[in-house]
């Protein structure tokens, strides 16, 4: 197999100024894979119909979801609420065949393969915190002070969970077992929307913000289960870099506003494994 391993995430797919760059993303060849990393949209209908248009293109398609997936959106007719509203964006994109956190992981053999494409999800729990604060209480308190307050407050809903962190550390118990039960002798692809190290949160603008941004139990994942590359987004910062000598790509396209002042045509879709990626 020939084909390519890309990635793209946070689409928001909203702005028609991104559903415009959605339908330009096309794969090279009839082998190439794409990883999505979440924020496709915040209604369920924008979510299928787009995993839906990138499923038909690419060979596979593995998608990591957001937290825009997850919120409860007052205009979206699927009122669906935390781990029931994931369950059935789960339902909805093994119709599409689709690979989500819940199926095997598959193995790409493609350029730069082998390896084991994990997608993830874990969500966070507020670890990140707001510099000068200890507790999860000060945080928030500092970043409602500052007018920084991710959307996730109102609209992602923990339910059964009693709130985020709850669902966060059932998260990260099943991942890590199943991370665990991968084949040693193949290197991960790890993707999760939040990145697995505080790091990439240290050039937010507001750094209050970072709570939202995932969780210092991940820290050490891409050491410890062999990532050659981990992907993310969530920040709207594209760019690569790198920590313990692992890669790390965010492959985000972001908000027009964002993407429209780096100049020249969006290109977010992102080759992550081979000599030239």
């Amino acid at each position: 197999m020939t084909g390519a391993l890309y990635a793209v995430s946070d689409l928001h797919v909203s702005y028609a100024e991104n559903r415009a760059v959605v339908d330009g993303l096309r794969p090279e060849t009839a082998d190439d894979w794409l990883i999505v990393a979440g924020d496709v949209g915040e209604v369920f209908a924008d979510v299928e119909r787009t995993l839906r248009q990138l499923r038909d293109r690419f060979a596979t398609v593995v998608w990591s979801p957001g937290n825009h997936e997850l919120w409860t959106h007052p205009t979206d007719p699927v009122t669906l609420r935390g781990v029931a509203r994931y369950e059935a964006l789960v339902a909805m994109c093994r119709d599409l065949g689709v690979l989500t956190p819940e199926d095997d992981y598959p193995v790409f053999r493609g350029v730069g393969g082998p390896v084991t494409v994990a997608p993830l999800f874990v969500l966070y729990d507020y670890s990140f915190r707001a510099p000068g604060t200890t507790t999860k209480e000060e945080s928030l308190a500092a970043a409602y002070a500052a007018g920084v307050v991710c959307t996730d407050e109102m609209l992602l809903h923990p339910d059964p969970y009693p709130d985020r962190e709850s669902w966060c550390r059932a998260r990260l118990a099943v991942t890590e077992r199943r991370l665990a039960a991968t084949d040693p002798a193949l290197p991960t692809v790890l993707v999760n929307h939040w990145p697995l190290v505080r790091q990439p949160t240290e050039v937010l603008w507001y750094p209050e913000f970072a709570q939202w941004c995932g969780t210092d139990r991940t820290a050490d994942w891409h050491v410890r289960h062999r990532a050659a590359v981990a992907v993310y987004g969530h920040l709207h910062i594209p760019r690569t870099t790198r920590y313990d000598g692992v890669r790390f790509e965010e492959v985000s396209l972001g908000y027009p506003r964002e993407w429209g002042r780096r100049g020249g045509e969006p290109r977010p879709m992102r080759r992550v494994l081979g000599d030239d990626a």
